[in-house]
């Protein structure tokens, strides 16, 4: 039996509106200072974001490169309008592995080798190998998935399979913007105000718990998913590649920090407590994995 290849570390794509050159600096950071090996760049929530980093994007890439990450570009997660369609087909011709968030992307990328990213739904086996008969490399599963699924689909196909281990996991997007709405904006005159919130902006019950996060059309958990306890049996399941998710604290640090709990040079115990040191009041959650409610916290054994 050959032996498993080394589980990769991955950084997800930023999903909030950072100013572009706080988004170019922390890029450069993760190129020369975060022991990750993939690192996803790329808009998933809105496309009238992406203009804002244009200017930046290739240089941002080719630094990656130069720091030896693999760079992989993520597409929308709702794809609206045919210019969005002809945006991943332009895409195409970079020649960067593309993860697609859409089945509209599917169906462009289809005989190509791609990702298929967490917002499509590969929840069995059917849906598995429908995808990776249509060119997929990898897939990024859907962070309400227990570990037990995780474990099923993970078990076949020769592909790669990838979990988020860390930050506010992404729950829907909509067609409305709950952000603008917040602001008493329209979605076409929001002048971005979702930049107002580089962590998300917070939304709670009538009883004053906070319990989601609101990132102009896209909602997520308001507790960071933490699947540090987790990782383990995860690798040992069949998955490939743990996923971090940028948010707005020092993710180089945290990233630090996952790169030693897998390769055991920090304890389960002290890794913890570190990374509640980095993120500060945010609960953690991990709820989905242990087949949970996903805002449930289940201390690690």
């Amino acid at each position: 039996m050959s032996a498993r290849p080394p589980v990769r570390l991955t950084l997800g794509p930023l999903l909030y509106h950072w100013p572009a050159q706080r988004r170019r600096d922390f890029y450069l950071r993760v190129a020369d200072e975060a022991p990750v090996d993939v690192v996803y760049v790329g808009e998933v929530v809105c496309s009238k974001r992406e203009s804002v980093f244009a200017p930046w994007r290739d240089s941002v890439i080719e630094r990656l490169q130069a720091a030896g990450k693999e760079v992989v570009l993520s597409t929308l997660a709702l794809v609206t309008t045919a210019r969005e369609v002809e945006a991943i087909e332009e895409e195409l011709a970079r020649g960067l592995l593309i993860e697609a968030n859409d089945v509209a992307c599917l169906k462009v990328l289809a005989g190509r080798p791609h990702v298929v990213g967490p917002y499509i739904n590969v929840f069995n086996e059917g849906a598995r190998d429908f995808v990776l008969a249509r060119g997929a490399l990898r897939i990024v599963l859907p962070v309400e998935m227990p570990a037990r699924s995780i474990g099923t689909v993970a078990a076949g196909g020769a592909a790669g399979f990838e979990v988020q281990v860390f930050g506010r996991q992404p729950l829907s997007i909509a067609m409305r913007c709950y952000h603008a709405r917040a602001h008493n904006r329209t979605k076409d005159h929001c002048q971005l105000v979702c930049g107002l919130d580089p962590d998300g902006m917070t939304a709670s019950t009538v009883d004053g718990a906070d319990v989601l996060t609101i990132n102009g059309t896209q909602t997520l958990t308001h507790g960071h998913g933490v699947l540090l306890g987790e990782a383990a049996a995860l690798v040992e399941a069949g998955v490939t590649h743990l996923r971090l998710s940028p948010q707005d604290l020092d993710m180089v640090a945290v990233a630090r920090l996952y790169r030693e709990m897998l390769d055991g040079r920090r304890d389960l115990p002290s890794a913890i407590e570190a990374l509640r040191a980095l993120t500060g009041p945010v609960p953690f959650v991990n709820g989905f994995v242990h087949g949970r409610e996903g805002l449930a916290w289940v201390p690690p054994a």
